[in-house]
């Protein structure tokens, strides 16, 4: 008996990633092997087991993640101090380029001859799978339905699912629910009322921070502390990745911080509205800047900010895996073990204070920024400083 050729598909166990399931099985003569990486996501391990077991899958792979993402993605990112268009932290896209990695390590271990993901035709997740298999599997297929099917519109892929009696979660309001992203990171929100820029994000869609009316009155203080650059403790306890940014997660949360409501320019031309919630990575962006402030020295800090644009575009497109990311990424890092040191944030009302900043380093010396007269600034020098640069203006 000929074995049936193979295909990993990237499984939530939601909506649209069973209907893709139900789709391949009906479509292509090959068994479907679930795929699922724990990267800190809202996870129901049993739902889905039984999901996938349901359509009659043999193989479901649950695999954790979260500290290689912390570790590997997400500080490397925060190292770079990277903002896309100014305010989005990048949660879904540094995402991807990890789930395509290792979707493609399952497809190889296991001789699969295709890769499927549950991304729209109209997003960007598309292109950053897909050049993330490429990058590690370039020989193996990719399957990405949503280019390729009759489904045309969310209303056809209920119906779709209805008719296939595949289970249709429903939103806290009752109603089918918007499109959610999650992980460690952050948690984005698309979709239904949202589409319009017009029209307010509504309470309800909020999940991991809370609104600032409803932020406790009193601050909350918290100290990171550095080394090598990374982030390693929270007021002096050390901390694994994962852990340090769950428990900034739940505190920044607590305190209203995180929420962007941003309207984006998709790497395929379409601009589009989504809210994104990032407490502890904000926290981290924060803290990051301030400790670099006393440990590098003015060209280093002005050469990654004049980089910052260039590579966080490279990661919102897919590019993690380029050449020209991997260049800026050692630009980036060229002096990180110099950024050590812990520095002390207040948090009220969704609003970020820094506190204090302590470090050893030599980098910022408190003699010669006093305003008392010291012998370490030759203050005559200044005044040819300031000729040398007259010159400049003609």
């Amino acid at each position: 008996m000929k074995l049936k050729k193979k295909i990993v598909l990237a499984y939530s166990g939601g909506l649209d990633t069973s209907v893709i399931l139900k789709w391949l099985q009906e479509n292509y003569n090959a068994e479907v092997i679930a795929y699922t990486a724990d990267i800190g996501q809202e996870i129901n391990k049993k739902k889905i087991l039984n999901n996938a077991k349901s359509f009659g899958v043999k193989k479901v792979i649950i695999e954790n993640l979260k500290d290689t993402f912390v570790k590997e993605y997400i500080f490397p990112m925060i190292r770079g101090h990277a903002l896309y268009e100014g305010v989005y932290l990048l949660g879904t896209s540094i995402a991807r380029p990890l789930i395509a990695k290792r979707q493609i390590h399952i497809a190889k271990k296991y001789k699969a001859y295709a890769v499927s993901h549950g991304s729209t035709g109209k997003g960007n997740d598309q292109v950053r799978f897909e050049l993330g298999y490429h990058y590690f599997g370039p020989k193996i297929k990719v399957i990405a339905p949503w280019r390729i099917w009759k489904l045309n519109s969310r209303t056809d892929l209920i119906k779709y699912a209805k008719k296939n009696k595949i289970s249709i979660p429903k939103d806290k309001k009752g109603a089918s629910p918007f499109s959610v992203d999650d992980n460690l990171f952050h948690t984005s929100t698309e979709g239904k009322v949202l589409e319009n820029p017009k029209n307010p994000a509504p309470e309800f869609i909020f999940q991991r921070t809370t609104s600032l009316e409803k932020a406790p009155n009193k601050a909350s203080y918290v100290t990171i502390g550095f080394k090598n650059g990374d982030p390693i403790s929270i007021n002096g306890k050390k901390l694994s990745p994962g852990n340090l940014l769950q428990k900034l997660n739940i505190v920044a949360g607590k305190n209203g911080i995180g929420r962007v409501d941003l309207v984006e320019n998709r790497f395929i031309g379409i601009k589009s509205r989504g809210v994104y919630e990032t407490p502890g990575g904000t926290l981290l962006m924060t803290a990051h800047r301030a400790i670099e402030s006393v440990t590098l020295n003015k060209e280093t800090m002005h050469k990654k900010d004049e980089i910052m644009p260039k590579y966080a575009e490279l990661i919102y497109n897919g590019y993690w895996y380029s050449k020209a990311r991997f260049k800026l990424q050692k630009i980036v890092d060229q002096k990180r073990n110099k950024i050590n040191g812990s520095i002390k944030l207040k948090l009220y009302k969704g609003n970020t204070t820094i506190v204090s900043r302590q470090t050893k380093s030599s980098a910022y010396s408190m003699k010669k920024v006093s305003f008392e007269e010291n012998k370490t600034f030759n203050k005559s020098n200044v005044e040819k400083f300031i000729n040398f640069h007259k010159k400049k203006l003609r």
